[in-house]
């Protein structure tokens, strides 16, 4: 016995807040019938049934239906409380018994009355007790409205029982309200808990879930970042090693500072890595936009970057733009044999527009279809709109005529940022100034050896 009061000590500090107000609940619904038919049915078999054989041993059956009805009520409790939570479906059938044993109650009711074998309070007591373990379930299973309908007219069944057994004058009348008071009472303490505790699983539910998707968005943000960092550093280094292979073929010594080069960009990959792992990496618009015209330039492409500097945007706009440059170039160098690559950045009063335009579109459209066309399943742009869509924007690309391919991104034009003065330095999120110069774009500074080797 010791040993299972420890267990059920235990299991309830196992359980949280809400489940502990759960189980309560449940349990107060359980025995609320027991607690009334132990007072409003035994009370009156003491002292207001008529001590003869008769009235006593109906006094008797109408106890034991009343028990019955209390333990069909408490085996129906889990039940209509998952059917109230829309978790399961209650079993009508089970309503059966419940609703029979009412009725033979109402009859033993109506034969005490009928041999005048109860007082009037002992009476009104019984009748109010009467439908209180099938209302305890009922009031579960059907709205409200229908619940008060039901009320009435089991007052109406019970008022005429006892009528048609005699019942007449004050004792008649007073049924009514005890029978309804029962019900209203049933309805106003089981529904409104039921009901808190709806809504409390429903707030955990929500917690829940919230908690899922905040995981799962850090998930595809870490997994944008790593993508967007990594992708075009990794270009930069098969482009490099090619050609330090073909330069150790020649046997010229330009191979050693290739893959010096080579090196280099692989440090400073992992260091951008530990960046995006802490949380600090942000693309810069003027350190991508050098870049991406230093990698190009040294693959042997014509870059030019054309139209305002961007410097007057502000930090969330530059930070998106600059991603959106990043990605384009690491796509020509991937997807396309371009010559020419134009990047044209536009701001007016209304959007900021980032045209990136090469002339591969006849390879560069079979090969990059799956992640540069709108519907595509790349995750590459799909991680450029999702960016762009933070600030209202868009991202287009495909085929723009004349064997051109053009990339587009639109960011509608907020109030400018008052703490941010135009031609101030960029700073990332830990403070450090941003990278503002070519030198320190991965191949910029042996851009013309490459372009000897390729021609």
């Amino acid at each position: 016995m010791l040993t299972r009061i420890r267990g059920w000590r235990r299991g309830w500090q196992e359980r949280s807040k809400l489940e502990r107000i759960d189980l309560y609940s449940r349990l107060t619904m359980s025995a609320m019938p027991w607690i009334f038919t132990l007072t409003w049915q035994l009370a009156p078999l003491k002292k207001d049934i008529r001590h003869e054989p008769l009235p006593l041993a109906l006094g008797l059956a109408l106890l034991v239906v009343c028990l019955a009805q209390c333990v069909l009520s408490s085996r129906n409790v889990r039940p209509s409380y998952e059917h109230y939570l829309g978790t399961s479906v209650f079993p009508r059938q089970r309503m059966i018994a419940p609703l029979t044993l009412l009725l033979v109650g109402l009859g033993l009711l109506a034969a005490l009355a009928a041999v005048d074998g109860v007082g009037g309070a002992g009476l009104l007591m019984m009748a109010m007790n009467a439908p209180m373990a099938l209302v305890m379930t009922q009031v579960l299973l059907v709205p409200v409205r229908t619940f008060l309908v039901q009320s009435l007219v089991l007052v109406g069944l019970t008022t005429g029982i006892l009528a048609a057994a005699g019942a007449r004058g004050g004792i008649l009348a007073g049924v009514v309200p005890a029978t309804l008071f029962g019900c209203i009472l049933v309805l106003i303490s089981v529904r409104p808990s039921t009901w808190s505790l709806s809504v409390m699983w429903q707030a955990e539910e929500a917690r829940d879930v919230q908690a899922r998707l905040a995981v799962a968005e850090e998930r595809l943000r870490f997994g944008r970042d790593m993508h967007d960092v990594l992708g075009r550093n990794l270009a930069v280094i098969a482009l490099k090693s090619e050609l330090a292979v073909e330069l150790a073929q020649r046997g010229r010594p330009q191979a050693v500072d290739q893959m010096v080069e080579v090196q280099r960009i692989a440090r400073a990959s992992q260091q951008e890595v530990r960046d995006v792992v802490r949380g600090y990496r942000e693309a810069d618009l003027s350190t991508e936009l050098a870049g991406a015209k230093g990698v190009l330039r040294a693959a042997g492409i014509e870059c030019a970057v054309v139209g305002d500097s961007g410097a007057e945007l502000a930090a969330p706009v530059q930070a998106a733009l600059g991603w959106v440059v990043r990605e384009a170039a690491t796509n020509v160098l991937r997807h396309g044999d371009p010559r020419r690559c134009t990047i044209r950045l536009t701001a007016s009063a209304d959007e900021v527009v980032l045209d990136v335009e090469n002339d591969g579109a006849s390879t560069t459209t079979t090969a990059t279809s799956g992640e540069c066309g709108s519907g595509g399943s790349g995750s590459g742009l799909t991680g450029l709109r999702e960016r762009l869509g933070s600030l209202d924007g868009s991202l287009d690309a495909g085929p723009a005529g004349g064997g051109l391919f053009r990339l587009t991104a639109r960011i509608p034009r907020s109030r400018p940022d008052p703490g941010r003065k135009p031609g101030a330095v960029s700073r990332t999120p830990s403070g450090a100034p941003a990278r503002t110069a070519s030198a320190d774009v991965p191949g910029a500074d042996t851009r013309t050896a490459f372009l000897e080797e390729r021609r």
